[in-house]
């Protein structure tokens, strides 16, 4: 038998290859489709810290978080786990039993946790992810993409093999034990998800991120602790001045589009602390700051993982 918690919330390998488009201020913004199943309404992660002192063995897992597609879970293995298994991929397991899953934003409707105890035994759990609908623009007279300029097929293979290699970095980040806060306050100018189908039914690539419509030169505040695992030395062809930052547990961030970067790969950064500044560098219309979250190759909706944009956004 499962057992969820019920507690109050406070609460990785390629970029999209998409530009990032923010509409002017004066366009309305195109709400989120709401799950086809009826789900709870975005909450943070809660803050989870080391138990201390005795307790009760832990026969079965229990979960905090968002059980749908671009969802992160915290979850809490039984008592004795020596392996942990997702849907077939070892999932490491902190001290205090805790770990983390997260769901893609095309994840199917069913996933599988495997926790092998000390002495042998296993305790199975299937997961129901809910299902959502997104923002679909259909763009039927336009072209998908024009053919790639050789300057951009130049760059852009020595681009991913940096991103890719800062997203296979370990480092000893604690941060997703944290209630996550929100890098930036402003308008949510697109939304995690949305994707655009072009001439023919060819669909391009969906938005990995959230777009915080901010004037140029906004602070930009670590979501939660880390580790500096990339900070460009100069504009990508797409993302422009990029930022990666991880969280542990194969929870990472990304922060692009921006005008300038004060935090150096190796460098543990707090919550809160400033560690860039917005701007629209690479391929961006309008300056906004582009946040995207990954577990493992697991694209996340950051709106499930900080929580509803703050009053005054």
């Amino acid at each position: 038998m499962r057992k969820v918690a019920r507690w109050s919330f406070g609460i990785p390998a390629l970029i999209v290859l998409g530009s990032c488009i923010t509409p002017p201020a004066s366009a309305p913004l195109r709400a989120q489709a709401a799950p086809r199943h009826a789900a709870p309404p975005p909450q943070a992660l809660p803050s989870f810290q080391p138990r201390r002192g005795p307790e009760a063995p832990r026969t079965t897992f229990s979960y905090a978080g968002s059980l749908m597609q671009g969802g992160v879970v915290i979850g809490i293995a039984p008592s004795g786990t020596s392996l942990l298994m997702f849907n077939g991929i070892t999932v490491p397991v902190a001290p205090d039993g805790r770990f983390v899953i997260a769901f893609d934003r095309d994840a199917g409707t069913m996933a599988s946790l495997v926790a092998t105890l000390e002495d042998g035994r296993q305790v199975r759990d299937t997961l129901t992810i809910a299902p959502r609908h997104w923002d679909i623009s259909r763009l039927n007279t336009l072209p998908k993409y024009p053919v790639p300029e050789p300057e951009m097929e130049r760059l852009r293979p020595p681009e991913l093999a940096q991103i890719n290699a800062a997203r296979r970095m370990t480092t000893d980040a604690a941060g997703w034990r944290q209630p996550f806060l929100w890098p930036a306050i402003g308008r949510i100018s697109t939304m995690f998800g949305s994707q655009r189908v072009y001439k023919n039914g060819e669909a391009g690539s969906y938005h990995s991120g959230l777009d915080v419509a901010v004037p140029q030169g906004t602070p930009v505040l670590a979501p939660a602790d880390g580790v500096v695992i990339l900070a460009a030395d100069h504009p990508f062809t797409l993302e422009g001045n990029l930022l990666m930052v991880d969280h542990g547990m194969g929870l990472n961030s990304a922060f692009l589009h921006l005008s300038r970067i004060v935090v150096h790969v190796g460098e543990h950064v707090r919550r809160g602390e400033t560690i860039a500044f917005s701007g629209m560098t690479g391929r961006a219309t309008g300056p906004h700051l582009h946040w995207s979250m990954k577990w493992r190759e697991a694209k996340i909706d950051p709106l499930l993982v900080a929580g509803p944009m703050p009053h005054g956004g």
